[in-house]
């Protein structure tokens, strides 16, 4: 493993010796530009590990994607490697159609500080709630940005981290009422404490997000890659592109169904993925919105 066959696959040619703010971002965006957010491993028939090598092989060597416990991973290893304060911290996820969070720690993130300022970076959730830019863990500060206002608010020592949207604008009427499309402007993430990780606290989850039949990942079969002006998806067979501040304080959402044969090719053409093996692609309804 080595950093400059890493920053050759997210096409990053910046500074390496700053450990500043402004490098951290650039890092951080070349990388959610480049390296999807997917779970196809699980519907390939491939086991996904919690072991670093495997992270870097898969993202870096194969040019795939991953989750956060690949994507976060990968990143706090470079972050590290360059001499940035780094730590894992764990969250549990809200659950839209459940009103509630979820009662196992899924989410890996990672905290940097620099300069005394404690910052979150997380290159691993992907859609429309992938935040573009390291945000500085204050509570109670709305922290703009193009994919929308993000914010956290502190109370009892647990950190909730919320969205506010953009209205959508949908050309296809028939999707209007999909259940990807998030309904709530303001809807929460995650919320996590400070308490500080190590990948082997996540060794129970990662075999439970990709083995139970109650697990989002299981469920659905996902890529999701942010480009330069908002995001796309592949959720099961369905193709989604959304375009950030299309009209004035309106995100245009566009969807397209998939016949079997096109899943590959829109994988190569807009994700740059090539599967070792053969997807099943799938799609059951349950809690997942963009």
């Amino acid at each position: 493993m080595n950093l400059e066959e890493y920053f050759a696959r997210t096409g990053y040619k910046g500074s390496l010796e700053k450990q500043d703010l402004e490098t951290l971002t650039d890092i951080f965006q070349h990388h959610i530009r480049a390296v999807p957010f997917e779970n196809l491993s699980i519907h390939c028939g491939e086991e996904i590990t919690l072991e670093l090598e495997d992270a870097y092989n898969k993202i870096v060597r194969k040019k795939r994607g991953g989750w956060c416990m690949e994507n976060n991973q990968l990143l706090g290893w470079v972050l590290k490697c360059l001499g940035y304060d780094t730590s894992f911290l764990g969250a549990y996820v809200f659950n839209p159609h459940q009103n509630t969070y979820t009662t196992i720690m899924t989410h890996l993130i990672v905290k940097v500080v620099i300069d005394g300022k404690a910052y979150i970076v997380d290159g691993g959730f992907g859609v429309s709630y992938q935040m573009w830019q390291p945000m500085e863990l204050v509570s109670g500060k709305d922290q703009p940005q193009v994919p929308g206002i993000f914010r956290f608010t502190e109370k009892n020592a647990v950190w909730y981290l919320e969205k506010v949207r953009r209205k959508q604008y949908i050309p296809s009427q028939n999707f209007s009422n999909s259940d990807l499309l998030e309904k709530k402007e303001c809807r929460e993430v995650y919320k996590f404490s400070l308490e500080p990780q190590t990948m082997e606290d996540f060794r129970f989850q990662c075999t439970y997000l990709q083995t139970s039949p109650d697990s989002l990942f299981t469920k659905k079969s996902i890529c999701a890659l942010q480009t330069n002006d908002g995001f796309r998806a592949l959720i099961g067979w369905t193709f989604t592109e959304t375009t950030y501040n299309y009209k004035e304080n309106m995100d245009l959402v566009e969807f397209v169904t998939l016949e079997d044969e096109e899943v590959e090719k829109t994988l190569k053409e807009k994700f740059n993925i090539t599967l070792d093996r053969k997807l099943v692609p799938i799609n059951v309804k349950a809690s997942y919105t963009i």
